[in-house]
């Protein structure tokens, strides 16, 4: 057997190149993002800078620790603050009258030279005690790395499933579409006596082969190429300057395990596939597609289109606002993707026969591309794959920061705003209206069992805050907001405008009970809660509005230390798509899919076309010119790209479709973006390759 295996993959190496490259690829980035993605799990052991000279550090709580019901067991869980809280000044007053004490750059901690048991025992419970390298978490960057690791992990995360993902889609469908070609050699396999397991075996076979050896070869490549993909991202300011990728193991065998499944997982269907027919049968069908849709792929199919649809209607209805997240429209996509390219061979003859194209060439380019729909399938797919992503990720992206701009825009009659961070005061001149806000927290128990953290807004004058204010008020009158009460929104438990919500403050004193004085719509998720500054300790102005008084608001603006623009221009300010940083990230995950898409249609292509000569050779003596010959074969390739870009839009138009209902449901403005631009250019790119790769092979076939 393994004689018979290693023969054949010599024999048909060629039609099995697009596969192993793109194995080789895949397992390549997932070593690579997987060496980053460990890489994420903790921050580099820095010096300490703010107390590099006191061997103890006493740092106020940094987390509010709350006791929660798990089942029937009270357990106490740590949430985050803002901020530390500062040192209590009981302790501080004890530590001061045993030790010398050093205090630097703010309240929240303090350096004691004293022996680190002796701290302990005196603080207790009352705040941290922190040694060694435990001390630079008192520094003012060890927030800072603990969220840049987070949000690099988290497109580190994205890029590997969407890398497996789009792996599995293509290494399948070559394996699918190879062992179609070779129908004929299986019907004569089985007329000599092979039996049908000896082809699955045969098939699972090669499968390991390829496997193992485009794995190990991966892993290779993943191993060089992760300190250039952690460059890359610092280069792109997607990672701190610090970040560097390697060392551990787990991601090697990850990828090498992953890469030899996805091999086996292509080559089992196609096996059972090969296995079924009879030695007549696959003579008889080895030109003609009587099966491209059997029935375990139409069920498959129909399944995984209907939990994808599921999916994205039963989150509409439950909760909308996961629709806005990244991770929810990078990965339902996926769903329906699968489900539309396994279905594909449904609509692959329909859509070529609605075509009405002229001449002979239009004619046989429509006829082939309608009888041959495993080979019109097979150039479709990947195409789907990219086009879809590319219409969901940055049309959701950008159609939610559109819709965020619009609401920002639509909360406030400004007509000036300023922008920074930690604002000075601003006096109102005659006839101007002038409010200040800043970001903090409030903690509220959700029931017994949780404790969950609204990012809120803290108001400094409720009375120029209400003038200025256009809010989404469902119910209730923002302008009673006083040190007393809270405006909250849909998204709080108890909302009930008269009744009282218990909540902590940003730095984790409290409980204290505020009156609800409004309600607003849930919309983006910008929407409230807002505070006063009594309830906000530690927070500073970020955001100053203003209205009237002409020139000389704008002076007294500028001297806040921000920046002023008009509120036009602060509401549709921020870059296409939100974030730059999450752009660049998506593009990246864009670029793997196109990468894939490009390996994918160049190999379907140049095998399809390969074993056409004597098709081509018959219409060269039936009178076609080498150019007419030509034609044919280009025009079914871009008419397959175009089909695949078609269904790739019909995904694209389903997911933002449920987005835009998303949007509606939450009282947010409605104001959705497809990307043409970047369709049109993966549609574009697809296109080319498919030319070329097809009249490469039908150029050399007509000689």
């Amino acid at each position: 057997m393994l004689t018979v295996v290693l023969s054949g993959l010599r024999l048909r190496w060629a039609s099995l190149l697009g596969g192993f490259v793109a194995l080789v690829l895949g397992v390549g980035l997932l070593t690579a993002t997987g060496l980053g993605l460990a890489a994420t799990f903790r921050a580099p052991e820095r010096p300490t800078e703010r107390f590099a000279s006191a061997p103890v550090v006493v740092q106020g709580r940094s987390h509010l620790v709350l006791d929660v019901r798990r089942g029937p067991v009270t357990t106490p869980l740590a949430t985050p603050l803002d901020r530390p809280q500062p040192v209590d000044r009981e302790v501080l007053r004890e530590l001061r009258a045993r030790w010398t004490v050093t205090v630097s750059g703010g309240p929240d901690a303090v350096g004691v030279d004293a022996p680190a048991p002796a701290v302990r025992a005196l603080v207790g419970d009352r705040a941290q005690v922190l040694t060694g390298d435990g001390r630079g978490r008192a520094d003012p960057g060890s927030a800072r790395d603990a969220e840049a690791l987070i949000a690099l992990g988290t497109l580190l995360g994205t890029s590997g499933g969407v890398t497996a993902f789009v792996a599995v889609f293509v290494v399948a469908s070559t394996f699918a579409f190879a062992v179609a070609l070779r129908r004929r050699e299986f019907g004569l396999l089985r007329t000599a006596g092979a039996t049908p397991g000896q082809l699955r075996r045969l098939l699972l076979a090669e499968a390991a082969v390829l496997g193992v050896l485009a794995s190990a070869t991966g892993c290779a490549l993943g191993a060089v190429g992760a300190p250039l993909l952690a460059r890359t991202l610092v280069a792109a300011g997607l990672a701190p300057e610090w970040f560097t990728a390697g060392g551990a193991a787990w991601p090697f065998h990850t990828a090498f395990w992953t890469g030899v499944t996805v091999a086996f997982a292509g080559a089992a269907a196609a096996s059972r596939r090969a296995g079924r027919t009879g030695p007549a049968a696959a003579l008889r069908t080895a030109d003609v597609d009587a099966d491209a849709l059997p029935l375990g792929r139409l069920v498959m199919g129909a399944g995984l289109l209907l939990t994808g649809l599921g999916l994205l209607v039963w989150t509409c209805a439950t909760d909308p606002s996961a629709l806005l997240k990244r991770k929810t429209y990078t990965t339902l996509p996926m769903l329906l993707i699968t489900g539309v390219a396994l279905l594909s061979p449904l609509l692959v003859r329909p859509v070529a026969r609605l075509l009405r194209l002229r001449g002979a060439v239009g004619t046989l380019v429509r006829e082939n591309s309608a009888a041959s729909v495993r080979r019109t399938a097979a150039v479709a797919a990947p195409v789907l794959v990219t086009v879809a992503l590319a219409g969901t990720l940055l049309g959701s992206a950008e159609s939610v920061t559109r819709a965020k701009d619009a609401e920002a825009r639509g909360r406030t009659t400004a007509e000036y705003v300023v922008t920074g961070e930690d604002l000075r005061p601003v006096t109102a001149p005659p006839g101007a209206v002038v409010s200040a806000t800043g970001r903090t927290s409030v903690f509220v128990r959700d029931g017994a069992e949780a404790v969950v953290k609204y990012g809120a807004r803290a108001v400094s004058d409720p009375v120029a805050f209400a003038a200025l204010a256009r809010l989404p008020v469902v119910a209730g009158d923002p302008r009673d907001l006083d040190d007393r009460s809270i405006v909250v929104n849909e998204e709080f438990e108890r909302r009930r405008v008269g009744g009282t919500v218990e909540v902590w403050r940003a730095d984790g004193t409290g409980p204290v009970r505020l009156r609800v004085v409004a309600v607003l719509a849930r919309g983006t998720g910008d929407n409230g809660p807002y505070v006063t500054r009594a309830n906000a300790p530690g927070s500073v102005s970020d955001l100053i509005e203003a209205r009237g008084g002409g020139t000389a608001t704008v002076r007294a603006l500028a001297a806040s230390g921000g920046t002023v623009a008009s509120a036009e221009a602060w509401a549709g300010g921020g870059p296409a798509g939100g974030n730059p940083r999450n752009r660049l990230g998506m593009l990246l995950l864009l670029g793997i899919a196109l990468v894939y898409t490009v390996i994918g249609l160049a190999n379907t292509l140049l095998m399809a076309t390969s074993v056409r000569g004597p098709e081509l050779t018959a219409l060269r003596l039936t009178g076609a010119t080498r150019g007419q010959v030509l034609r044919v074969v280009t025009g079914e390739a871009v008419l397959s790209v175009a089909i695949g870009a078609l269904l790739g839009l019909l995904v694209a138009g389903l997911v933002l479709g449920t987005l835009a209902a998303g949007l509606a449901a939450l009282s947010a403005p409605v104001a959705l973006v497809l990307p043409w631009g970047a369709v049109g250019a993966a549609a574009g790119v697809c296109a080319t390759v498919a030319v070329a790769a097809s009249a490469l092979p039908a150029w050399r076939a007509t000689r």
